[in-house]
Parts: C-alpha cells; sequence; structure tokens
C-alpha cells in the first residue's frame, strides 16, 4: 500500500473556503485502478494557519505515479493554482509505503457500507 498525503497551512479565516473547494471539485479518482481511499484531514491550528492534509491510498506506488500522469489528475487539478491566496506557502508532499499494516476485525469497515 501508499499513501500520498499534501500538507497545507491555510490562512486563518481561509479554512471554509478551503473545504468548500475540496468538497465541490470532481476528482475521478474512483476512475483510477489502485485507488482505495481518499480523505481531507484538518489539523491543529497555528498563529497564523491551520494545518490541512489530503491523503490518499493507493494498492501500490505505481497505480498512485498512474494517476499522477493521467488525464483525470489534469483534470482534478486545472484550477489549483487559483487557490494560492488561500495558503501561507506551496502544499508540502510526502509519500509512504506500508511496511506494516493491521485492522481491527471487530469494527466493520467504513469501505463495506
Amino acid at each position: 500500500m501508499f499513501i500520498a498525503m499534501n500538507r497545507f497551512k491555510v490562512i486563518k479565516g481561509n479554512e471554509q473556503a478551503f473545504e468548500e473547494i475540496w468538497s465541490s471539485r470532481r476528482t475521478r479518482l474512483d476512475e483510477m485502478p489502485g485507488f482505495i481511499a481518499f480523505h481531507l484531514l484538518k489539523g491543529p491550528e497555528g498563529e497564523d494557519h491551520t494545518l490541512y492534509a489530503s491523503h490518499t491510498m493507493w494498492a501500490s506506488r505505481d497505480a498512485f505515479t498512474a494517476w499522477t500522469t493521467s488525464e483525470q489528475f489534469r483534470e482534478a487539478h486545472k484550477d489549483a493554482g487559483k487557490n494560492k491566496p488561500l495558503y501561507l506557502d506551496r502544499p508540502h508532499f510526502e509519500g509512504f509505503e506500508a511496511v506494516l499494516s493491521q485492522n481491527n476485525p471487530n469494527v466493520r469497515s467504513q469501505a463495506a457500507e
């Protein structure tokens, strides 16, 4: 499994606008082989920003790489440059290969619903 994260330092007062951009855009992630899940995470507040992270899970690094070179990716990100006034800095990417995973067998997966 491969997890891709982009961190965003959203300038205080712009949180609702940032969340609306993400909730209203068409990602087309569901069209991509190897796509598992997406989460937009809201983190701690700093003095001048609120930290957010986009979090996608993929079957493999290759599946993620295919997404980044796809027409679906280009369409989903075509207006991303218009959102720069919402951030303190450009998004910071981090990619992780899963080396150990554990699921709780007592909790039903939301993906199964």
